[in-house]
Order: structure tokens, then C-alpha cells, then sequence
């Protein structure tokens, strides 16, 4: 019979007061919580040293009642806050002892009949463990960790493995399906892993044999799939577990806490030398700590649940100060020109040609036409017209008249169509000029006065940018300030600044922010160093997560872009004003 789960209707509880104020403090913490994890807002709590009978913790169904051991806690209870997820951790055995009961709150809600066999009743209830823990896992998955963090407790107390040398598991079949219905049971039911008990699966099966075993594990895994109010079928379960082991159902049996019922001798008993007449640790009872040691270490290192609040929080802060630096440097980049240095050099500007002015128009219309939104039809119903007449709500209307009932038929119809607001757009283009990016100088900088002023031409709401990347960063057109003049540049540096670059395109046209069409342009070979890929691609990824789209422009397969671009091979570098405008006007039909 479960340690942690009191059966008995007249039991009152094992915690002992008076006790100090921080546990009935502590006490009132958990009560808080109780009520989600366990589905119910009638269970009581208390923590405090010497509560949960012997176990962990344990759970009086009678009384709603659920004691966890303040022993166990490991932390001064003045300090436990349980409300924040985060302070869980430090005190994770006790939270899934609290776990745990709870879900025999919710979830073992049979009740043995009066009159049932005594250990059909024990049997029963031994796999009502996994049961439980598997469909409180099922109802609340980030519930594992905790359930997990408790087993080393939980099934230790279960099995009696430290209390008493006499008392701990031996090399019999009862104590060894005990033990697999505990440790193996959870494994089946998704708590712990098969990899985890494999240990004590392998001693298992050498007691009791592979076919013994199997009609065990057929008996839990219907036990597993069994509703939480069908006491009559744990209860034939019950009966069939004992049949399979032999065993006597009247009798009360515990094989955790006494010797084998069925009187079978151990094999592995031996006198042991440090205490008189008390038996050697057993092969199982090995086993069975080295499986809990284990999964306690493995908890130890897993992360916890986090609470979502912290995390929407946290994630606000990064995005909050992600935004600032972007904004930043926007400033220095797009207000101040960037750094003087002689590095990253504007070669000087020259008039457009007519050829550029004629892409510029074009591209305006085109953004123009992708801009078009159909109208929305709406239908509408009213008493009185205009609109179209329906008989049917005539002949509706009519009857309610003649009836004396209040008329709410609505015989007329019309359709309204009402116009969609057009998205603005938002591009940014970045060129990357390291030594080897010479094929771009003329094409980028002709390609960047071609956006800039087919912003200014189009109806659509629409800003652009464009910055060189090498050792600094510097403009070649302004947000909203369309150049008289194409600007162009040299192409001799040896690094590739290209996050400060993200960032400046962010701050300046706002590409993380949502409620416009975003297209972030590259055009690079992508030969970086680590440090600029390495934070080029977390800018770019941030990017990429808030919705802007990512163009990547280059001219060899064998380039190597940032991972999420989305890459385009220019066979004709002359293309690329037509390229850039191609993307630009898929990402303002993408909004529809």
C-alpha cells in the first residue's frame, strides 16, 4: 500500500502543531497554488516538519487534506516563494511531492467497495501510481519535471529502500513487481524514460522472467489507459496482478515493508557484517537507488518550467533594448554619416540617367499596383429598404404581424464593400564592401537611387535606406529624403560590420515593429569573419521573428549567406535593381 496516499476515512493527519509562524505562512503559499494544479479549490495544505505520515507528503482524501514533510523542504521556509516559478527549483522534491498529491486529488477519485479482498485492494492501488502520474502529466505537461524531481523521495518511501536494511527491497517476485510497477509503470506512463530504468528492468526480469514480466506490464499499461473514476476496472486489475504473482488476494500484503508473503527465500540474502542478522543490500535494492540517484541528478540538471508571465516579460526587455540600440545607432549612422575615418569611403555622386529614372517610374507603378487592395463585401439585413426584397422574410415578418409577436424578421438585403487600408512599406538595403564585392559598387548605388525615388512617386506609404557595410557603416540614402543624385562608393575594406548595419536599417525604418510590409535587402558574398556572422545572424534572426522579410543578393551558389534568407542568384549583376524591386513589391502583396 502507497505511503502517501491515506485510505483510511478516520486518518487525521501526521503533522504536529503548534509549528512556527513561517511554516503556517508556508502553508497558506501552497494552499494558493494548489487550486490550479490540482483542478480543485477545496484542498487544504500544511507544511511542517514530521507532516506527510512518513512519506514525502501524502494526501487524505477524506479530509481534502494534503501534508507535505517541512523536513524535506531543504531551504528556510521564510524564503520560499511558491507563486514564482522560478524559486520553485530550490526546493524541487518537495513542489513534486505537492505535485504528486495533487494529482491524486484530481485523478484517483475511485474508492474501493467495502468488502473488497485486502490485496486486490493493495494491488490496485499500487498501480493507481502511475496511473495517476501519467494522467496528471497528460492534463499539465510541464507538471513532468516536478513529478520527476519527487521520485527519489516518492518511490523510496514506497519501497522502504533507506528506512530499514530488513525492510528494503529484496530478490523475490513480490518486491521485484513492486518495484516495476513503480519505476517501470512510470517509464510506460512517460514520467521517467525506458533509458533511465533500465537498471532495475534488467534485475526485474531476472526474478520474475520474462513472460511473468510481460503479463505485469500488460496489466499497468491497461491500467494506464483506465479513466480516473473506473474503480471496477483497477479493481479486476487488481485481481489479475495477483493472480499473475500467485499471491493471496485476502491477504493484506506490503512487499515494501515486510518479508515476501509467499515465504520464497532470497537468493541474495546473505548476513551482513555492519549490522546483527540484517541482510546485505539485495542486487534490486541496488539498482533501484542507482535508477533514483540517477533520475535525481538528471533533474538536477534539466531546466525548470518557466513561469510565461517572467518569460513574456524578459523577452519585452531584450526586444525593449534591442530597439534602443537599433535606434542608436540609426543616429549615428543616418544623422552624423558614421564614423570619419578613411575606411568605408564614399567615392562621390553623379547625376541619375535617364534609364534610372525610367526604372524608378516603373517600379512606383508596380509597388503601386501590388498596393491595390480588393474592396470587402459585407451583407446586411434591415426592415426597411434599401437592399434587395427577400419573400422568405417577408412571409416571416407576416406571420409574427398576424401571430401578435414582436416583427424581427429583416426581409431587406444589400451589400456594402468597404475599402482596405494600404499597408506601408518599409525597405532597407545593406551592400557589403569588402575587396571582393567590386561587381556591386555600380549596381548598388544605381539600384539604391532607383528605390529611393520610386518611394517618392508611389501612392503607397513607403520609406527606404541604404547603408554600405565594411569596417563602418555609412548611408547612401536617407529615409524619407529621396537623393537628387546617385551616390557611389569604393570597395576595398577587409571587414564586413554587418550586424551594426541590421541595426541601423532597423532603427531608422522600424523593421521589427509590425503594421507595415518589411524587406530587409543584403547583397554580399557572405565571406565573414565569426564575430560579425556570429551577431549578424542573431540580428538577423530577430528580424526575421518579428515578420520582416529577408532578401539575400549575390552572384555564386558557392556564396555563403545567413541562415533564414531568403537567397537570390543575380546570373546578370544589371539585374539588380530589378531583383530589389521584384522583392519589394511581393512583400506589399504578401500583407494582403
Amino acid at each position: 500500500m502507497s505511503t502517501h496516499f491515506a485510505t483510511d476515512p478516520t486518518a487525521t493527519g501526521a503533522a504536529v502543531f503548534p509549528a512556527r509562524p513561517e511554516w503556517l505562512t508556508l502553508s497558506a503559499a501552497f494552499a494558493d497554488e494548489v487550486p490550479i494544479i490540482a483542478d480543485r479549490d477545496d484542498l487544504l495544505v500544511t507544511v511542517a516538519p514530521g507532516a506527510g505520515g512518513g512519506a514525502p507528503a501524502c494526501f487524505y482524501p477524506a479530509r481534502a487534506l494534503i501534508e507535505v514533510d517541512g523536513d524535506r523542504l531543504g531551504v528556510d521556509p521564510a524564503t520560499v516563494d511558491p507563486a514564482n516559478l522560478s524559486d520553485r527549483t530550490r526546493y524541487a522534491p518537495a513542489w513534486g511531492a505537492l505535485t504528486h498529491e495533487c494529482g491524486h486529488a484530481k485523478h484517483t477519485v475511485w474508492e474501493p467497495p467495502d468488502g473488497a479482498p485486502p490485496g486486490v485492494v493493495a494491488a490496485a492501488m499500487l498501480l493507481e501510481e502511475p496511473r495517476m502520474e501519467a494522467a496528471q502529466v497528460r492534463r499539465r505537461p510541464d507538471d513532468r519535471h516536478w513529478l520527476r524531481a519527487c521520485v527519489k523521495g516518492i518511490v523510496a518511501a514506497d519501497l522502504h529502500l533507506f528506512a530499514d536494511p530488513a525492510t528494503a527491497p529484496r530478490m523475490t517476485p513480490a518486491h521485484a513487481a513492486h518495484t516495476a510497477a513503480l519505476l517501470l509503470g512510470r517509464a510506460d506512463g512517460g514520467v521517467l524514460t525506458p533509458a533511465e530504468v533500465a537498471p532495475v528492468a534488467r534485475v526485474v526480469e531476472d526474478v520474475l522472467g520474462a513472460e511473468v514480466l510481460g503479463r505485469l506490464r500488460a496489466v499497468w499499461r491497461t491500467a494506464l489507459r483506465t479513466a480516473d473514476d473506473d474503480g471496477e476496472t483497477m479493481l479486476d486489475l487488481g485481481r489479475q496482478w495477483c493472480e499473475i504473482l500467485g499471491t493471496d488476494p485476502k491477504t493484506p500484503a506490503d512487499p515494501g515493508a515486510a518479508p515476501d508473503p509467499s515465504g520464497t527465500p532470497d537468493p541474495s540474502g546473505t548476513p551482513g557484517t555492519g549490522t546483527p542478522n540484517a541482510p546485505d543490500p539485495s542486487p534490486l535494492a541496488d539498482a533501484i537507488a542507482s535508477v533514483l540517484n540517477g533520475v535525481a541528478a538528471t533533474v538536477a540538471r534539466e531546466k525548470a518550467p518557466e513561469d510565461p508571465a517572467a518569460v513574456a516579460a524578459a523577452e519585452k526587455a531584450d526586444e525593449d533594448a534591442a530597439d534602443q540600440k537599433a535606434q542608436k545607432t540609426a543616429r549615428r549612422v543616418f544623422a552624423a554619416g558614421g564614423p570619419r575615418p578613411v575606411r568605408t569611403r564614399i567615392a562621390g555622386t553623379r547625376p541619375p540617367t535617364s534609364e534610372e529614372r525610367i526604372a524608378a517610374r516603373v517600379l512606383a507603378r508596380a509597388l503601386d499596383t501590388a498596393g491595390i487592395r480588393e474592396r470587402v463585401a459585407v451583407k446586411s439585413t434591415s426592415e426597411v429598404p434599401p437592399g434587395r426584397l427577400r419573400m422568405r422574410g417577408v412571409r416571416a415578418a407576416e406571420a409574427q404581424r398576424a401571430a401578435g409577436a414582436v416583427v424581427t424578421a429583416e426581409p431587406f438585403t444589400r451589400t456594402t464593400r468597404t475599402p482596405v487600408t494600404v499597408p506601408p512599406l518599409r525597405v532597407g538595403v545593406a551592400c557589403d564592401v569588402s575587396g571582393s564585392m567590386g561587381w556591386a559598387r555600380a549596381h548598388v548605388a544605381s539600384a539604391a537611387w532607383i528605390l529611393a525615388n520610386a518611394a517618392r512617386h508611389t501612392t503607397v506609404p513607403a520609406q527606404t535606406a541604404s547603408v554600405i557595410f565594411g569596417h563602418h557603416v555609412r548611408p547612401l540614402t536617407r529615409p524619407g529624403k529621396p537623393p537628387a543624385e546617385v551616390t557611389e562608393f569604393c570597395s576595398n575594406d577587409n571587414w564586413e560590420d554587418i550586424p551594426v548595419a541590421l541595426d541601423a536599417l532597423d532603427g531608422a525604418l522600424g523593421l521589427s515593429r509590425p503594421g507595415a510590409a518589411r524587406l530587409v535587402v543584403i547583397v554580399s558574398d557572405g565571406d565573414f569573419r565569426y564575430q560579425p556572422r556570429t551577431d549578424g545572424q542573431r540580428t538577423l534572426d530577430r528580424l526575421r521573428a518579428s515578420g520582416c522579410a529577408v532578401l539575400w543578393l549575390t552572384t555564386s551558389t558557392h556564396d555563403s549567406p545567413l541562415a533564414g534568407a531568403t537567397v537570390h542568384v543575380l546570373t546578370d549583376p544589371a539585374t539588380t535593381a530589378r531583383a530589389i524591386g521584384h522583392a519589394a513589391t511581393a512583400a506589399l502583396r504578401a500583407t494582403r
